[in-house]
């Protein structure tokens, strides 16, 4: 049986929910769904095991039912040729719980959601619920999914915004040599840490730190410029030799 010492034990790090949908409490039973990153069937599997046995671990759950959709390169393709070069290969599990799989894949397929797992828990209650497990299942399925596309845009946007920090410490050191100051005071400055907003899922001010970058570097670009037209003013030579 898998244990978290068998996972440690792997080079790679534990698989960790980057969904997961609110409880839904009905007549003792409790649902909750998380959603994975997951590049292949094998990735998809290796999250849902590590939920089951280790997560859910000392209390199981009665059913853990799951999804899987994943974009991968077709048979004999390259990955260059663009979009036909692949295919969403996909399939479901209902762990003993009928139809269970086939709803969350549904709600996977609406919410385009690719490249993840979807695994909706159930602790049975006791009481038989009827049909509307099936709504609780979809609910919980499409606000994990929600949740994961949030994060991934939200990872999408820091890795946007960590790469402009690197361009305007090169252009501000860049403005600094050329006004004589020192180069060592500007590129010891300590790098923002951006994990808060990744754990708080704010896109909307990751987008304004984005576009707030942008600015800066238009900016010190505008002050490189006008540094190296002053500098050329008060060198002839130089002004001449780059007219030539």
């Amino acid at each position: 049986m898998a244990t978290l010492d068998s996972f440690v034990r792997t080079s790679k790090p534990p698989p960790a929910p980057l969904g997961t949908s609110q409880e839904v409490r009905d007549r003792g039973s409790i649902f909750v769904a998380n959603a994975f990153r997951a590049g292949s069937e094998e990735e998809a599997r290796r999250a849902v095991s590590y939920l089951k046995r280790v997560t859910h671990g000392q209390k199981r759950a009665t059913h853990e039912m799951y999804a899987w959709r994943c974009m991968v390169v077709k048979q004999g393709k390259t990955g260059l040729g663009g979009e036909d070069d692949f295919e969403v290969k996909q399939g479901n599990e209902d762990d003993g719980k009928k139809l269970g799989g086939a709803r969350i894949m549904k709600t996977m397929q609406a919410e385009r959601v690719t490249d993840a797992v979807v695994v909706v828990s159930q602790w049975f209650g006791g009481e038989m619920l009827g049909p509307v497990r099936f709504d609780h299942i979809e609910r919980c399925a499409r606000e994990a999914c929600r949740a994961f596309k949030l994060r991934n845009e939200v990872e999408e946007e820091v890795a946007a915004l960590r790469s402009l920090d690197d361009i305007l410490a090169t252009l501000r050191s860049e403005l600094s040599a050329l006004k004589e100051q020192s180069k060592e005071a500007k590129t010891t400055i300590k790098k923002p840490d951006y994990d808060a907003l990744l754990t708080a899922s704010d896109v909307n001010k990751v987008k304004r730190l984005v576009t707030a970058r942008e600015k800066a570097i238009q900016s010190v670009k505008a002050s490189i410029q006008r540094t190296k037209a002053q500098q050329n003013q008060n060198d002839p030579v130089s002004a001449r030799e780059g007219a030539n």
